[in-house]
């Protein structure tokens, strides 16, 4: 980690020590840019994790330490609390309803809800015998796309605003890295095409996509005329730090310029670029509201592994293109390798692995497909190493399973619930097919209802079994359009394991 880009320290569960950890923090995060009333609320959040901890994460008179990471994001600030002690386990806390009066709902689970309200976000890790950790994320307020269009183009009816023509001939173009002063046309781009809808807020901040790509999160391309007029942007994300693979995604081209074949071009320099690491694979989610992005990734060789439910609300915005918006958005997931992947052993459940063979043949993957013993899957940990990843405003949330312990059914049950009060209405689990483990497993997580959704290579956690869980959301599976052959069977396939199907 970069100089000045992390701090720590290690305070007693005392709550007359919360001044000493919030002038701690505050320093930091006025090193890291923030300032008034971004202070207060980061003060406000860490105080509500404080107490969280203090209250729940010990034995009553138990004097113990915890400690309070501050890690500086390219974006803003990190702050972690990690603690040993009994974990603080927010599923046991009732839900907390702001719409009743103080004198009804009470104070349980007041601190969980503050937090969410304060912070951009807030999660709970559990690491096994690494313990616990609380992660608070706040982001330094950027330029919002509206700082820089005119108030006329902003108007409801964008859309009906006369076009350029689309220029039929063929013209030169360059493309290469995007420069800095270009990131507001990217922004203007996403807002052309989906309002406000994107699911990415990041992508209406002209400086946070600058700051992306200043630190190697983000890897943005665009295509120019000769006279640097802009056209289009494409971009590789990576999940996390380190990461082998990333998402293509961000991908704009102006109305006038998409008879050029700038897309082709743009995939192709992404592909080639030198990355800060090595990039093995990409992987893309194309909505399935329509067949034209599903399209393009087949075009440039990302092939169909997987179909994820309801995993955006309905109201996500196409400008210029119809759609469904009776029921929430579904994507295709699809995977391309840039590097030829040695094979690994895999151990995937005997009842999906004629189609978890299917689809690593589909993306050009071979494997060693195999059934372990007893003996081979003995659980290594009393508890399990979970990571769940929350996104609010779209209402979905993923959990990586990194290694199962003796009660990894039980902690995930838990974890699904509090996701199931907070309302989150689809829910992603993913297993190590490289885990033995998962191949005895899998069964027990679908009697609880989650049910087979695909693949991801590479993830997290290694190669990956993807099951899906709604809560509460009804599919029709007719408005899901699948354009491949591959995703019209992972669809049939995904109908026929839903447990709520009633065909």
């Amino acid at each position: 980690m970069k100089k000045y880009d992390f701090f720590k320290i290690t305070i007693p569960n005392d709550p007359s020590y919360l001044p000493v950890a919030q002038i701690s923090v505050k320093e930091v995060a006025k090193k890291f840019g923030f300032t008034g009333k971004d202070l207060y609320k980061i003060d406000l959040g860490l105080e509500e994790a404080f107490m969280n901890v203090v209250n729940h994460a010990f034995e009553a008179g138990e004097s113990n330490t915890f400690d309070i990471i501050c890690e500086h994001l390219p974006l803003g600030i990190k702050i972690i609390l990690k603690e040993k002690g009994i974990p603080f386990d927010p599923k046991n806390l009732p839900s907390y309803n702001p719409g009743k009066s103080l004198d009804e709902a009470g104070s349980v689970g007041l601190g969980t809800y503050l937090m969410r309200e304060i912070m951009d976000e807030v999660s709970f890790h559990n690491l096994g015998p690494e313990g616990k950790e609380i992660h608070l994320v706040k982001y330094l307020q950027s330029r919002n796309i509206k700082n820089y269009f005119e108030a006329s183009e902003l108007a409801p009816d964008l859309e009906e605003v006369i076009k350029p023509s689309i220029i039929t001939d063929k013209i030169d173009f360059i493309v290469r890295r995007m420069q800095p002063d270009e990131a507001i046309e990217i922004s203007k781009g996403a807002y052309k095409s989906h309002g406000y809808t994107f699911f990415d807020e990041h992508i209406y901040y002209p400086d946070q996509i600058v700051e992306l790509n200043n630190s190697g999160e983000m890897v943005s391309v665009v295509a120019v005329t000769p006279e640097n007029t802009f056209m289009g942007h494409s971009a590789l994300h990576y999940p996390s730090s380190g990461a082998q693979i990333a998402e293509l995604t961000f991908i704009f081209v102006n109305p006038e310029y998409r008879s050029q074949g700038c897309m082709g071009r743009m995939l192709e320099l992404l592909f080639e670029t030198q990355k800060g690491y090595e990039l093995y694979g990409v992987y893309a989610f194309a909505v399935s509201n329509h067949i034209f992005s599903q399209k393009t990734m087949l075009r440039y060789g990302l092939n169909d592994c997987g179909i994820e439910l309801a995993t955006s609300p309905a109201t996500w915005t196409f400008k210029g293109i119809a759609g469904d918006e009776s029921q929430r958005m579904s994507v295709v997931l699809s995977f391309k390798y840039l590097k030829e992947a040695a094979p690994l052993t895999l151990y995937p459940p005997a009842r999906h692995r004629t189609m978890i063979e299917k689809l690593y043949g589909n993306i050009g993957s071979k494997n060693n497909f195999a059934v372990p013993d007893e003996v081979e899957a003995q659980h290594k940990e009393n508890k399990s190493v979970i990571e769940t990843r929350v996104y609010a405003s779209e209402g979905n949330a993923e959990i990586f399973i990194k290694s199962y312990g003796s009660n990894v059914i039980k902690e995930v049950k838990g974890i699904l619930r509090e996701l199931c009060v907070e309302q989150i209405a689809a829910i992603n689990l993913f297993l190590n097919l490289e885990d033995p483990l998962t191949y005895f497993v899998c069964s027990e997580f679908e009697k609880m209802d989650f049910f087979f959704s695909g693949i991801m290579p590479m993830s997290g956690i290694g190669d990956a079994l993807i099951l899906q869980y709604l809560n509460n959301i009804a599919i029709d599976y007719d408005k899901v359009i699948a354009h491949s052959e591959m995703a019209k069977e992972i669809l049939d396939y995904i109908k026929a394991n839903d447990p709520y199907c009633s065909f």
